[in-house]
């Protein structure tokens, strides 16, 4: 949820509500910008719509930054996207996933812990097809 710190060389205005003095130290927090209810019409529940046209179809958000933002981007981005893909992809074409529980049982409500809010853990069964 926190970017690496960075240091204001100049006087800086952010969101137009605070100032920050040349040689501040700011620590940005990504994770806001999921919260901002602009984007996002109901930013504290796990809804995948948040990322899906009305027909279905995926959109992408500039409010969800995995892996930065700006010029300290994440270096690696294309590869680790790249290996998601290949991961996933693969998994999804060789196995079947069944959920151990009924999916009405399940819980997606974020836990809450020091440090952020962090998805339960799942169980389910890999059957190969």
């Amino acid at each position: 949820p926190l970017n690496f710190p960075h240091c204001a060389i100049t006087i800086t205005r952010i969101v137009t509500k605070f100032v920050t003095l040349d040689g501040t130290t700011v620590f940005p927090v990504l994770i806001s910008v999921l919260h901002d209810g602009k984007e996002f019409p109901n930013p504290t529940e796990f809804d995948p719509g948040h990322f899906l046209n009305e027909d279905g179809t995926f959109r992408k958000s500039d409010y969800f930054m995995p892996f930065s933002a700006g010029k300290r981007l994440c270096v690696g981005e294309g590869m680790a996207r790249m290996e998601l893909f290949l991961f996933f992809t693969s998994i999804l074409q060789n196995f079947k996933l069944k959920p151990i529980t009924d999916p009405k049982d399940i819980d997606v409500t974020p836990l809450e812990k020091p440090g952020g809010r962090f998805s339960p853990h799942y169980e389910f069964c890999v059957i190969p097809r």
